[in-house]
């Protein structure tokens, strides 16, 4: 979250009383023309003794105050044009700096580091945007392109059907395209930032795609279908030698189970599903 000078705010750290104290303590250090960073720990627990934010939730935070000013403008441009132009690069912060690496991919899955009062820094890897591919544009590709819109995900869906009113009327994808399912390994690009779901509407389809994704390194494959639908196809990825080792690895049936039955009901448990993969739990 930016907290300006004028007092206008930007982003959020998660709203309520304690976003709102958090802010007022911004401005008072910006009253003052603080130069100095600091790091701030609250737990959100009554007997949390000095750290105690005054919230009953549970749980705890980790904010750290860093002041900006006319030479730090050429960082911050960076950064926008990363974000904007999907160009990748590593934002650093921490008690002594405040940097940008353009060009550079974080490798691990833990992007942050926060160590002690005295000694922190953050990193945020940019410019790498989930992205979704989707495999099928009917009713479910349709709900689903809309819900992840929302979610700041880069959409692309496809489909091996011309003049689909789903796909004709599906304006939240940022790609649409009619495709040959036999042969697309290369429109999946690799890496923890693709998410893939298969849901045709056939599971010859789904099979064909399947077996050419499977060994791909994406952070989320997911397949929609009955279980008598994914074990027939499973049994049939076998025999034509996928690995059980790989065939775990994808979703199947797709999403959270809450006995979803509409096109928007199924999508909300595929959502739900990838959301959790993408926060890793």
């Amino acid at each position: 979250m930016a907290v300006s000078s004028d007092r206008s705010i930007k982003g959020s750290i998660g709203g309520g009383v304690m976003e709102h104290k958090l802010v007022e303590d911004a401005r008072k250090l910006l009253e003052i023309n603080s130069s100095k960073t600091a790091l701030l720990k609250q737990d959100h627990q009554t007997k949390a003794g000095k750290e105690a934010s005054g919230l009953l939730c549970s749980g705890n935070q980790t904010i750290a105050f860093f002041p900006l000013n006319k030479q730090h403008l050429p960082i911050v441009q960076d950064i926008t044009v990363s974000i904007e132009q999907d160009e990748p690069g590593v934002f650093l912060i921490s008690n002594k700096q405040f940097r940008f690496n353009k060009g550079e991919i974080l490798s691990g899955e833990k992007q942050d580091q926060t160590q002690t009062i005295e000694d922190w820094n953050y990193t945020e890897q940019t410019g790498l945007p989930d992205r979704l591919f989707i495999f099928g544009a009917g009713h479910v590709g349709l709900a689903l392109s809309q819900i992840f819109r929302t979610l700041d995900f880069r959409i692309t869906i496809f489909d091996n059907r011309e003049g689909l009113n789903t796909f004709e009327d599906n304006h939240f994808a940022n790609v649409k395209k009619i495709i040959n399912y036999k042969n697309i390994g290369q429109l999946i690009p690799e890496g923890e930032n693709i998410y893939v779901v298969v849901m045709t509407f056939a599971h010859k389809n789904d099979e064909m795609i399947i077996h050419q994704l499977a060994a791909m390194k994406t952070k989320y494959l997911g397949m929609m279908g009955s279980t008598k639908k994914v074990k027939t196809i499973f049994d049939n990825l076998r025999k034509k030698g996928v690995s059980q080792k790989l065939l775990d690895k994808i979703d199947a049936p797709i999403g959270l189970e809450i006995a979803s039955e509409t096109p928007a009901e199924i999508a909300i448990s595929i959502a739900a599903k990838i959301i959790s993969v993408r926060r890793g739990n």
